[in-house]
């Protein structure tokens, strides 16, 4: 009888284990690939990609101009004008304001989110990047690279509240809802938190060995900061602690990232043609599920939560001109693209 006892035990323990086993593989294997792409044509070089979940829009940043774009067609909305180095996008809904970043002239543009008409111009700051909509504290902060500041806005006014000092460069930001605001410094290789009532730095901290942190997501339920870094890394933070917790691989020449709550998924896309994807097995502990391939210079990426789309961008490129930088982007070959998860390994 104890022989018998001690086989069944046996079993039972083999049957959790795979269970165990298929559970993990079920949620962990993954097959993302491009399913859409619209060509979207026009002008000009690109930065952030601002997805409107409850309208399924997109707002992307096109040098002089914001497009908005349906998620659904790949048609164009419409364009916010008037911007002189076109960065970042905040919507903030309640007020039934849009922001833009006029990185070139230091200034803020203030649009209607339904008609995208511009309705005013907020001074900034030099190299006005990225910007946020934080609805705890109903303010726009804006993140100003060479200025090392945030720019403080009302968003129902349109007017300038304050410019917080950061101590470093930042750029990429998120707000976790709570009260609390966070961006990545590049040149300091840290995370600073905002207190966005108060309109003051409250804490920091170091994201090495990430180095040069830029794009930023967030996990909310699990208060988890994902920092993609140049360096070839993603960082991973306990927000509530204030400490780094686990570095993930990534791609190289990062510039967005995201987090799908619903598959526990973050994201890094790259500028070496790939796209990251990487699996929360724990709040403390990750792997890369898969490196999609993507076009060229697809860096920047917006993800889509209510139906956890990942929207790209790219284009076709000549060859550069003697001494340029950078090669010159084809006429009417700016694409947008749509990456989704094969249905069979949801």
């Amino acid at each position: 009888m104890s022989n018998t006892i001690h086989n069944n035990a046996l079993d039972i323990a083999l049957i959790l284990t795979l269970a165990t086993m298929t559970s993990i593989l079920a949620q962990t294997s993954s097959s993302y690939r491009v399913t859409h792409s619209y060509t979207l044509g026009g002008d000009g070089g690109w930065d952030y990609i601002v997805p409107d979940p409850p309208n399924h829009r997109l707002f992307i940043a096109r040098q002089n101009r914001v497009m908005v774009v349906d998620e659904h067609n790949g048609k164009l909305l419409g364009e916010i004008t008037g911007i002189q180095g076109a960065h970042g996008t905040a919507l903030a809904e309640a007020t039934g304001h849009g922001f833009a970043t006029s990185g070139n002239d230091q200034s803020v543009i203030m649009f209607d989110l339904k008609t995208f008409k511009v309705l005013g111009r907020i001074p900034a700051a030099e190299d006005a990047d990225a910007i946020i909509y934080d609805n705890a504290s109903n303010r726009v902060f804006t993140f100003n690279g060479d200025a090392h500041s945030s720019t403080v806005i009302d968003p129902r006014a349109g007017t300038l509240i304050t410019n917080i000092p950061l101590g470093g460069k930042p750029e990429y930001g998120a707000s976790a809802g709570d009260g609390k605001v966070y961006a990545n410094l590049t040149d300091t290789s840290e995370v600073v938190e905002i207190d966005a009532k108060t309109a003051a730095v409250s804490r920091r901290w170091s994201t090495a060995p990430c180095q040069q942190p830029v794009a930023m997501a967030l996990d909310t339920a699990h208060h988890r900061l994902f920092s993609g870094c140049r360096s070839g890394l993603m960082a991973v933070s306990d927000y509530q602690a204030g400490k780094l917790v686990a570095t993930v691989p990534i791609g190289k020449g990062v510039d967005g990232a995201g987090f799908d709550a619903a598959s526990g998924n973050a994201f890094a896309s790259n500028a070496d043609g790939t796209l990251t994807v990487i699996h929360q097995d724990t709040p403390d502990q990750y792997h890369v599920i898969e490196s999609v391939e993507t076009p060229e210079s697809s860096r920047n990426m917006g993800l889509d939560p209510s139906n956890h789309r990942v929207f790209l961008v790219s284009a076709k490129f000549g060859p550069a001109p003697a001494g340029a930088r950078r090669r010159p982007v084809l006429p009417g070959s700016f694409t947008l693209m749509v990456i989704e998860r094969d249905p069979a390994t949801r």
